[in-house]
């Protein structure tokens, strides 16, 4: 991240345990403002893990986090999601016996009933993902896959959020729903929303990120932008232990 980029979110020393399980080692962490940062690494890396403890889902034991320059650090969830941030889980979060418009009202914080969404979002969100208007009116719980990550998505960005945490959204997914995604998160980087992104399709890192963050055990081990880890397949082999080309 360049010295005249400005962090929208940083994480400084942050540790996390769950229970007995000491997960997060220290980790330092800056998102810069209107770009998508990948957040990669192996298994385990403590990835999922960084991203709840963004959210306050579990709570730092050591460490700062800061979101446009404020302390978030120990804020309930309701809290930091009401300051501009969306979380999309890998279990996509979605209310499987409500439909695609009732998941949808749930998530605006402005609109109680569908008559108060914003309609010229809701038709933008339309154009990135028709199925949902297809299947508006469908129960959550009946759609594919890729229909349950696109309106997971959908629901993250029915208004405008400054930040998106999004966990593996291609995960299980389709090449063409895949596309889809990409397409869609291109789309949200033009309009400069902040993503960060949790990702294992590295073909997917490479078409979108920005800034890449590679995590290994608990901690981020390098930093730098998303072009200089797709072009040096040694440094791909040391941190990730694969190579992208090897994904063509």
């Amino acid at each position: 991240m360049s010295a005249a980029t400005t962090a929208l979110l940083e994480l400084r020393g942050v540790h996390t345990h769950i229970g007995a399980y000491h997960i997060l080692h220290g980790v330092d962490l800056a998102v810069p403002e209107g770009q998508l940062t990948m957040l990669l690494g192996r298994n385990g890396a403590g990835k999922t893990t960084t991203l709840r403890t963004i959210m306050g889902l579990w709570a730092a034991s050591q460490g700062t986090l800061r979101f446009k320059g404020q302390p978030i650090t120990g804020l309930p969830t309701p809290d930091i999601a009401q300051r501009g941030i969306a979380y999309v889980p890998e279990n996509m979060g979605i209310f499987g016996d409500l439909t695609v418009k009732d998941n949808l009202v749930l998530a605006a914080r402005n609109a109680r009933h569908a008559g108060e969404l914003d309609t010229a979002r809701l038709d933008w969100i339309f154009g990135l993902f028709p199925a949902l208007k297809k299947f508006w009116l469908y129960p959550a719980g009946k759609l594919s896959g890729g229909q349950k990550q696109m309106l997971a998505v959908a629901r993250a960005i029915c208004e405008p959020r400054a930040l998106i945490l999004i966990d593996e959204p291609s995960k299980g997914l389709a090449p063409s729903i895949i596309q889809n995604l990409i397409s869609a998160f291109n789309e949200l980087k033009r309009q400069r929303t902040t993503i960060l992104l949790v990702e294992q399709n590295f073909q997917m890192a490479k078409a979108l990120g920005d800034q890449v963050a590679v995590m290994d055990n608990g901690r981020v081990v390098h930093h730098g932008t998303m072009a200089e880890l797709a072009d040096d397949e040694s440094l791909q082999q040391r941190l990730l232990g694969l190579s992208l080309g090897a994904h063509q």
